[in-house]
């Protein structure tokens, strides 16, 4: 028994190696340059710890305005795709004919580059001293006002980055969700079929508890994306984002480690703390409400 315990330790150890080389050892790191006040990369040098750093990002405003971005984007976005991505699915294992084309086309944002996007989307939204772009194209034709949804107020850039995020995860949402509709066993939908029940019926009693293991993770994975969110913003808005209001916790990071106000490692890495502890507990909020509404 012994032999054999240490022949399974010995298969997981290059996982446990790299585990602890490019995870644990990373973590544990910034953790302690968060508490290092006025750590200084070039010497390696601080004059002190303490909490300094997480007082000074909690106050800092370009922060805060980059918490307000992320949780705005988390909360709008990871619904709503989820939402679009179960309708889209529904419909498509409902469809027997050119259901793979459909798959394809749905498909096809998610592997195009991110930036090649944003570009499509600034030209759809973005007003210039030529055209007001075709999305305003379209509220003026129902009599509505142009809105410059790329440079102009702050509901309209969120509007649109918004939009460009749910757009850049649904195809991989669709994906999943489409593939746990085809692997509910279909004698549950021949019972329910021969006792008289209904689509509707059939669908919250029996679809939706068969792939709720798919939502869940769906769900999971969206928050924590959301919550890393970075490039659909520069995509948009380009690299300054403090300026455009539109920042997020991750492009906060960036800009204090390497951003014009770069060269400060321990207010980046007091906010990847503050950033991990927000997914972690939102992380285990889902993983307690999951025990009671995901069926394994």
């Amino acid at each position: 028994m012994e032999h054999r315990n240490l022949k399974a330790w010995l298969y997981l150890l290059p996982a446990i190696a790299f585990l602890a080389v490019f995870m644990v050892y990373p973590l544990v790191d910034v953790i302690v340059y968060s508490f290092e006040e006025g750590y200084n990369s070039a010497s390696q040098t601080f004059f002190g710890v303490g909490l300094y750093n997480y007082r000074y990002i909690l106050r800092d405003p370009y922060f805060l305005q980059a918490l307000k971005n992320t949780f705005i984007l988390v909360i709008i976005t990871v619904p709503v795709s989820t939402g679009f991505a179960l309708l889209i699915s529904y419909a498509l294992s409902s469809v027997s004919k050119l259901r793979e084309l459909f798959q394809t086309i749905y498909f096809l944002p998610y592997v195009t580059n991110t930036l090649a996007v944003g570009l499509v989307f600034m030209i759809l939204f973005k007003k210039t001293a030529y055209t007001d772009g075709l999305i305003n194209f379209l509220i003026k034709t129902f009599g509505g006002n142009s809105v410059d949804f790329i440079d102009g107020p702050y509901w309209a850039k969120m509007t649109v980055l918004c939009i460009y995020t749910v757009w850049i995860v649904l195809p991989f949402k669709i994906l999943i969700l489409t593939s746990a509709f085809a692997s509910v066993n279909k004698d549950y939908y021949n019972a329910a079929r021969i006792d008289n029940t209904s689509k509707s019926r059939i669908f919250f009693k029996i679809t939706l508890p068969m792939i709720s293991p798919m939502i869940f993770y769906l769900i999971i994975t969206g928050f924590i994306g959301a919550f890393k969110a970075y490039s659909d913003a520069v995509a948009l808005f380009g690299t300054k984002l403090n300026a455009a209001e539109m920042n997020t916790i991750v492009g906060y990071i960036y800009d204090m480690l390497y951003g014009n106000s770069g060269g400060y490692p321990s207010f980046a890495s007091a906010s990847a703390v503050v950033l991990f502890l927000i997914v972690l507990t939102i992380t285990v909020i889902n993983l307690s409400v999951s025990k009671k509404y995901v069926h394994y």
